[in-house]
């Protein structure tokens, strides 16, 4: 079997069939691409032959090029990585040029044959390119289906000719939803953006397509571009109009990628001066800038954390090798916003959901928060009033723990108290079946402490969410002393099936995420204390590449949980507490009632409705500005390293098993700079040494900056995290 099949029928119409084997989205492979150059040249030759269906076997088209492809060139190139991926990339190009032009007379454009692309389901990076390179594109009216351009999201930008087709077709401004975004399009939104012809019924489909091959003349299958007098849509870049349009889409990219993202700047760039050169021109430009996006160390990170690994771990990298532990019923204790966020993913995957409260109010009022997702799902047309039915037909709410009995697996989602916890564990435990596994979520209580409530620890585990639980993707699963591997597996299949990523670590206090996380809000903190500028600390952070600075992070938290986790941090270690300056900080904030967003008041002044308006004012009364105010790398360095610096130490102690998680995780958990691909890649790119040279230069502001042994030693030896852990590879 190959990727693609080629038939002919009766009418002359050759259909070009992509049907990966053994997968479920057909990716594109080097053995693919040749393939198909084959088919278009075997179509193109064949006299009996009218025109060519480029279609898929599978109820989708394509999910994208295999990246472990550009991968494998890269490392079998040598010394000049850079001319294989470019001459690898140029390749791509003749193909689909040749697909294109379809054998038309170069200087009449005429006597070509019509290229049709039928489209059944999603098409990603290299299908919506090989799509754009046909002449007209069909696609199915499917509610499920989605067109796009997306590696922007992973590092990259389209590569494979779309940058150049798609921004000729609809210009520079019209393009950048789809290639500065990376949004995926539903049909109808798909023909309005001009990425798709016609939205056709998917039974009539390849019909449909058929139909327009065999009736298209010489005119409809040359493209713009190839015709004399083509103007660039929006205006070329030294027209009036078009300067206009460069520099706003200058200033749209900067101002969203604070010009961290190499990608995006690529992008602009192979846009930009694509337009001022014929097409063919333009496409060697394309090349050499997407060939220079994959040479770069930040690139090349994110592809590795939000593409390979990230798909490694939700494919079960980690996964104990026992027998699969899918989850059939579902118990969740507690029907807050989390357990009420776990509730409703679990519902909208297909699985029963027992939902338990101590009143029915609190149970009912619990289900309804998914009623209210899926009411607005329906706003979007994404939800049907069926979906909808049916998700809240999973939901049992009660008050009742005896409608537990048949659930394999309970989520306890009670407050952070050890003792309700022990409490509604043991209530739990009573009625459920002697294989149940039995989860807590929590994001700082130790998980071997909260299992000493339970009479079968080895069957007791950690899953911590993140909120909102329907929209954060990641989920940390935490291994206590005792637990066992069907535990996790158990664990791990559940986050399958809800279609989220997870990592597994080891139980300490904070686990890893709030680890990390803690210490990047903190540190902010002390650098108010200090009487650094707040509109510094937050700016250096976004200008970092972090999502938010950690002023909004502790407002969008709530400045009394972070009252809360101190008061028992500083109870848990007696004496070794050590971010005293900063509860003067928190603690002075929660006594004036500002509580963060929730309470339109914190570090950030809000408006009525919880929109920000600004840093508080009154920062400067209580900690005043200092005269003298440390440079931006600093206030940067500080920020950063003291994140991934507390990544490593995890590592060293054996909470983080896997740097892949490390990495994965903190994207996921809580944007840790997107662009470095985490902070073992961050570290690798600036070297270990360097990173120890930080460590010394830091060692002032205290203990957290100086350097964990483990990263002298790479230092010393040269090492980098990736090399001498790679994928998989274990801590040691």
């Amino acid at each position: 079997m190959t990727d693609f099949t080629y038939a002919v029928d009766a009418d002359g119409v050759a259909t070009i069939t992509w049907d990966v084997p053994g997968k479920s989205m057909n990716v594109m492979s080097r053995e693919g691409f040749a393939l198909v150059s084959g088919m278009v040249d075997k179509a193109l030759a064949d006299p009996a032959v009218k025109g060519i269906v480029v279609t898929s076997g599978k109820n989708d088209f394509a999910g994208g090029m295999d990246l472990n492809v550009l991968a494998s060139i890269r490392q079998a190139a040598g010394e000049n990585p850079a001319q294989a991926l470019f001459d690898f990339t140029m390749s791509g190009h003749h193909i689909l040029r040749n697909l294109e032009r379809a054998g038309m007379d170069p200087k009449t454009l005429k006597g070509g044959k019509p290229v049709a692309c039928a489209i059944p389901g999603t098409s990603a990076g290299i299908g919506t390119e090989i799509a754009l390179a046909c002449h007209r594109r069909f696609m199915a009216d499917n509610p499920k289906a989605k067109i796009g351009l997306p590696e922007i999201l992973v590092g990259l930008f389209p590569g494979g000719g779309g940058t150049t087709r798609y921004s000729r077709m609809v210009g520079a401004m019209a393009a950048a939803p789809v290639l500065l975004e990376g949004k995926m399009l539903e049909p109808k939104a798909a023909k309005a953006a001009g990425l798709i012809d016609e939205v056709v019924a998917p039974e009539a489909l390849l019909a449909r397509a058929k139909e327009w091959v065999l009736s298209a003349g010489d005119a409809e299958i040359v493209k713009p571009w190839d015709q004399k007098g083509w103007k660039m849509p929006g205006g070329a870049p030294y027209h009036p109009a078009g300067f206009m349009t460069f520099v706003g889409a200058n200033a749209m990219v900067l101002g969203k990628t604070q010009g961290v993202y190499p990608a995006a700047k690529a992008l602009l760039s192979a846009v930009y001066e694509g337009a001022l050169v014929p097409f063919d021109t333009a496409l060697r430009i394309e090349a050499r800038w997407f060939t220079s996006v994959l040479m770069d160390p930040s690139s090349s990170a994110m592809i590795r954390s939000l593409f390979l690994n990230k798909e490694a771990l939700e494919k079960g990298a980690n996964r104990p090798k026992v027998p699969d532990q899918t989850v059939r019923k579902l118990g969740v204790l507690g029907a807050g916003m989390m357990g009420a966020g776990i509730a409703h993913v679990a519902a909208n995957a297909g699985i029963e959901v027992v939902l338990i409260d101590a009143t029915q109010e609190a149970a009912d009022r619990g289900r309804m928060h998914s009623a209210e997702l899926l009411d607005k799902g329906m706003k979007r047309g994404k939800v049907t009033a069926e979906k909808k039915a049916e998700v809240l037909g999973r939901i049992t709410a009660t008050t009742d723990y005896g409608a537990l009995s048949g659930c394999d697996l309970v989520v306890e989602a009670v407050f952070e108290d050890m003792k309700v916890k022990a409490g509604v564990t043991a209530q739990a435990e009573a009625v459920i079946p002697a294989a149940a596994i039995f989860a807590t979520n929590t994001s700082t209580l130790p998980i071997t402490d909260l299992a000493k409530a339970s009479t079968r620890p080895g069957q007791f585990i950690g899953i911590h969410f993140f909120s909102p639980v329907d929209k954060m993707m990641l989920v940390e699963i935490i291994r206590g002393r005792e637990t066992g591997d069907i535990a996790v597996a158990k664990a791990l299949d559940f986050v399958r099936q809800i279609r989220k990523t997870p990592i597994v670590v080891n139980d300490a206090r904070f686990f890893y995420a709030n680890r990390c996380i803690i210490p990047y809000i903190n540190e902010g903190l002390r650098m108010v204390a200090e009487g650094v500028e707040p509109a510094l600390i937050e700016n250096a952070a976004k200008l970092l590449g972090f999502p938010v600075g950690p002023l909004q992070l502790v407002d969008e938290t709530s400045i009394d949980l972070g009252v809360k986790i101190a008061r028992a941090t500083k109870a848990a270690m007696g004496a070794a507490y050590p971010d005293g300056a900063v509860d003067a900080v928190l603690f002075a904030m929660a006594d004036k009632g500002r509580l963060g967003r929730k309470a339109n008041a914190g570090f950030y002044a809000y408006d009525g409705r919880g929109g920000r308006l600004g840093l508080w004012e009154g920062l400067a009364d209580l900690w005043p500005v200092a005269e003298a105010q440390p440079d931006l790398t600093e206030v940067q360095q500080r920020l950063i390293m003291v994140q991934a610096l507390e990544a490593v130490r995890a590592l060293e102690e054996g909470v983080l098993e896997d740097i892949r998680e490390g990495d994965v995780g903190a994207i996921l958990g809580w944007g840790f700079a997107p662009w470095s691909g985490g902070p073992f890649s961050w570290l690798d790119i600036i070297g270990a040494e360097r990173a120890v040279e930080i460590c010394a230069a830091l060692a002032a502001k205290g203990p957290r900056f100086a350097a964990p042994k483990l990263l002298v030693e790479m230092a010393a030896k040269g090492q980098s995290f990736y090399t001498r852990f790679g994928a998989g590879a274990k801590a040691a």
